[in-house]
């Protein structure tokens, strides 16, 4: 089967993608969706997805198959929406044990061998990269066409060790997420007379509102606070209409103003930079990176769960956590929020993370 490519005609120009944030990540999509992306038909290996260009990818799944090259392993993924080939070449380490194991490692007279000690070392290392049928898997990397046949050529993979499916289970949480925030909605690129793309209104608003939360070191604000600052944002109507001419019935400046705040607050919340600790009509936003109260809260929370034997050797989930946070601080924190807090304490030393989603106190 051919892979499917792109209307030349639908598909935005190639001086523009590095204006959509999706391009340069890794974008963690579903396999079916994967599979079903179009190809560029200006630079090959250029994929869209609802008009956002991908070359790289992040997928999550079981092993399905697996076969072992002298170079590289082949494991089929399987994340529930369908199964994609990633090829995962193999590193040194794997041709130093081939080396090593011809020649025998002699034991040292103090009982510890550093020769012996490095060979655990490189085959725990291996151990993540050599998978069976059912494990779990993660990988990273840009999407290919082989023989008609889409697959990922990893550049990063490993086992995942996942006995509670606590991963699994906040992959299958967050991914949805990414869908409805960002590969779900259309890429907006309007190109302005000097070529160059026009940042939309929406996007100069949050940045205004950005730079005011900094400038100002806020902590607390209300809407009617930052609005006058998006005023320059909406276009001048003009006083008067020609004679000839009806007067076309639309939104007044002051709707505009209120629904450009609107949709900017909106965007701020889903990116965890701002939050309402208790909604009621009085429309107070607390800016997150700001709020001491809530640093000290999560700080609690860690500090005080990392004595119970069930968070003594490896920490706190961030979904632990987030939900403690809501039980005992706001029922509105988002995990953005709480992420924000927690990169926070971390650059603070005041906690560490064990994993990507486990954090302890020092």
């Amino acid at each position: 089967m051919q892979a499917p490519t792109m209307d030349p005609a639908g598909e935005p120009p190639s001086m523009l993608w590095g204006l959509d944030p999706i391009f340069s990540a890794f974008a963690r999509l579903y396999v079916r969706d994967i599979l079903q992306m179009t190809e560029s038909t200006q630079v090959p290996g250029i994929y869209f997805y609802n008009s956002h260009p991908i070359y790289k990818v992040d997928v999550l799944g079981t092993v399905v198959y697996q076969r072992e090259r002298e170079d590289f392993f082949c494991y089929g993924v399987d994340d529930g929406t369908g199964v994609i080939n990633c090829l995962c070449w193999k590193n040194d380490l794997f041709k130093e044990e081939e080396n090593s194991s011809k020649s025998s490692v002699k034991p040292s007279d103090g009982g510890f061998n550093p020769g012996s000690e490095l060979k655990k070392l490189r085959q725990a290392q291996q151990s993540r990269c050599r998978l069976e049928i059912g494990e779990l898997l993660r990988v990273r990397g840009p999407v290919k066409t082989s023989r008609q046949q889409r697959e990922i050529m990893a550049s990063c993979f490993y086992k995942v060790n996942d006995p509670v499916m606590a991963v699994q289970i906040a992959w299958m949480m967050e991914v949805p997420q990414l869908y409805r925030q960002c590969y779900d909605k259309p890429l907006q690129l309007q190109p302005t007379a000097t070529g160059e793309s026009a940042v939309s209104s929406i996007g100069k608003a949050t940045n205004i509102i950005k730079d005011f939360f900094k400038q100002k070191s806020v902590s607390r604000f209300r809407p009617y606070d930052v609005q006058d600052l998006l005023q320059p944002l909406i276009p001048r109507q003009p006083q008067t209409a020609p004679a000839d001419q009806e007067p076309v019935a639309g939104p007044s400046a002051c709707q505009q103003l209120r629904q450009l705040l609107k949709d900017a607050l909106k965007i701020l919340q889903d990116e965890g930079i701002v939050y309402r600790k208790v909604k009621s009509q009085d429309e107070l936003y607390h800016v997150t990176a700001q709020d001491k109260d809530l640093l000290i809260a999560v700080k609690d929370i860690i500090r005080e769960d990392c004595k119970r034997e069930k968070y003594a050797e490896k920490g706190c989930h961030i979904l632990h956590i987030l939900s403690a946070v809501r039980q005992r601080y706001s029922l509105n924190v988002s995990r953005a929020a709480l992420e924000l807090v927690l990169k926070s304490l971390e650059c603070n030393s005041d906690v560490v993370s064990t994993s990507d989603s486990h954090y302890t106190v020092f």
